[in-house]
């Protein structure tokens, strides 16, 4: 994880997980969805398979978070750059 303390979460890995428990949830639904069609029963009604839509609710808020989190780590890349460049500099002048 980034950051200094690895016991926080940012919220780029939090968007992440919980993504990622949606998507499990539209997975599981999408599979008992197909039990019918295998067993030859009745299908399942609308609503089961607008549970299924999760897991593409889910890859989207996994992607969101994936995007905050690189969009983050590039802030604290060019803050720790930027804090390091003026002294870099003063000392290449020094004789």
């Amino acid at each position: 994880m980034s950051g200094s303390n690895d016991n926080t979460l940012d919220r780029g890995d939090l968007l992440v997980r919980i993504g990622g428990v949606i998507f499990a949830v539209g997975a599981v639904a999408t599979l008992i969805t197909f039990i019918p069609l295998f067993a030859g029963t009745e299908p399942f009604p609308t609503a089961a398979y607008a549970v299924s839509m999760l897991m593409g609710l889910g890859f989207a808020v996994a992607a969101c978070g994936l995007l905050r989190s690189v969009a983050q780590q590039r802030r604290r890349d060019r803050a720790a750059a930027a804090a390091v460049q003026p002294v870099a500099t003063a000392q290449s002048v020094a004789p």
